[in-house]
């Protein structure tokens, strides 16, 4: 697999206490996985999912657009927090997002970040698309065809995709590798069918694993077969 430059997708749950808020611990030690990633050379931007403080509506009275922009600052507060993080370990971090936060963020511009990934900063894609209806699984693949990053490395609480729900099926069977097209035709819900669309008009590979695994992203990076690999062609 050729990875010189990637964006890897952190799940917002996988990096909070018990599934809320944050986790110094947690965060701290993916921070160390990066910078053992980025002293190899490899280019790395960053989408975090906002899940361990927004997760849809609360309600089906709630307005979705509301809802979803609500979601949207969850992601960049989880940028901002991961990115003090990595900045301890020694990397120089960017917060981007697609709509200016006052000092907080800088605003996203595609040149720019290239820029920074050239240098071998760490960019946080944060602040999704900046448009409701559209997912950080959108936001992951748009970013990584922006940047043209060869590869999505998407980390989660489950280590692979399966054939049916692990958790409630002791039987259920992981696949090691299969096509984004397969996402599409069976609605696997890996990640949304938008995603998974515009992943393959792209030729854009993913490999999702699990995060809690030790030394996880590094492994991925290198090679060793974990998670499933979802090829886009």
């Amino acid at each position: 697999m050729k990875m010189n430059r990637i964006l890897l997708k952190l799940s917002g749950e996988a990096l909070g206490e018990n599934g809320k808020g944050f986790s110094e611990a947690e965060v701290s030690r993916v921070a160390a996985e990066v910078k053992k990633v980025s002293d190899k050379g490899i280019q790395i931007g960053v989408v975090i999912g906002g899940g361990n403080f927004w997760r849809g509506r609360t309600s089906n009275d709630m307005d979705r657009v509301k809802a979803d922009q609500i979601g949207m600052l969850a992601t960049v507060m989880n940028a901002i927090y991961a990115a003090d993080c990595f900045s301890r370990e020694g990397m120089t971090c960017h917060v981007m997002t697609p709509y200016a936060i006052g000092d907080v963020s800088e605003l996203y511009v595609r040149d720019k970040a290239i820029e920074y990934l050239e240098k071998g900063d760490i960019v946080f894609f944060a602040g999704g698309t900046g448009h409701p209806y559209f997912s950080t699984d959108m936001a992951a693949v748009l970013r990584a065809v922006e940047t043209k990053c060869d590869y999505i490395l998407s980390a989660k609480a489950i280590d692979g995709v399966y054939d049916s729900d692990p958790k409630t099926n002791p039987n259920a069977v992981k696949f090691d590798e299969m096509y984004m097209s397969d996402i599409v035709d069976k609605k696997l819900g890996v990640i949304d069918l938008a995603s998974a669309v515009l992943a393959m008009e792209n030729h854009l590979p993913m490999l999702l694993f699990g995060l809690n695994e030790e030394d996880s992203i590094v492994r991925a990076v290198e090679g060793e077969k974990i998670g499933t690999v979802i090829k886009a062609e």
